[in-house]
């Protein structure tokens, strides 16, 4: 089995896609530019927020000033509003259960900003995960490995029994950068197109087959 486990957030334990795109929607219609499908922000998202604030603002608005203050307007209104639609896909608090009662140690890696992604995860699986890591200001993001090699330094995680879960390339490009095994789910903001050009180590379509993946694993 996986002694650790660290997991992605949005669009892995959570889906988090209506109350992101109705955020940023809400910021477009302020401005008054073009709104965007939920299937657009599915590609929008899995940068953080910075990254997903330009994707959706129009390329000759602009300005590093602009972009800026159109951020705090999003982070502002999603902070009130990040678990209007939000919850756990189904299946996940069971599975989390589960591992924890084989003795997993779990974690969470995620781009959201850290100060909205430890109240999120403590808010629907409290006391589960033994450390959750969010975005950090001048600290680089996903898939650079400087933040996960952080984390499983604090929950005491090796290379070879840690597998890094997570719904996008991004997250199979943080396990590769950080040399960890990977599993992408199905369940997510992306396709299995994505996760299979990325190089995925595996794939489920459900919680059981993920946790056959992680329990029965031979280190």
């Amino acid at each position: 089995m996986f002694s650790h486990v660290i997991f992605d957030l949005d669009g892995t334990l959570l889906n988090t896609i209506d109350d992101l795109s109705a955020a940023a929607n809400w910021v477009c219609r302020r401005h008054g530019w073009p709104v965007h499908t939920v299937e657009e922000y599915k590609e929008f998202v899995g940068n953080g927020i910075p990254k997903l604030v330009e994707r959706f603002v129009p390329a000759d608005w602009q300005t590093p000033e602009r972009v800026r203050q159109v951020f705090a307007e999003f982070t502002s209104y999603y902070d009130e509003h990040k678990e209007d639609h939000s919850a756990p896909y189904p299946g996940i608090p069971a599975l989390l259960d589960q591992l924890k009662e084989a003795g997993t140690v779990l974690a969470v890696l995620s781009n959201k900003a850290h100060p909205l992604a430890g109240p999120m995860v403590e808010n629907w699986f409290p006391g589960v995960f033994s450390f959750v890591q969010g975005a950090l200001d001048g600290v680089p993001t996903k898939p650079d490995p400087t933040l996960l090699y952080r984390l499983m330094e604090k929950i005491g995680a090796s290379r070879e029994n840690t597998l890094f879960v997570g719904d996008s390339n991004v997250d199979i490009q943080t396990a590769r950068s950080g040399g960890l095994a990977s599993c992408g789910v199905l369940w997510g903001f992306r396709s299995r197109a994505e996760l299979e050009r990325e190089g995925a180590g595996s794939l489920v379509e459900t919680t059981e087959e993920l946790k056959e993946v992680i329990l029965g694993h031979e280190p």
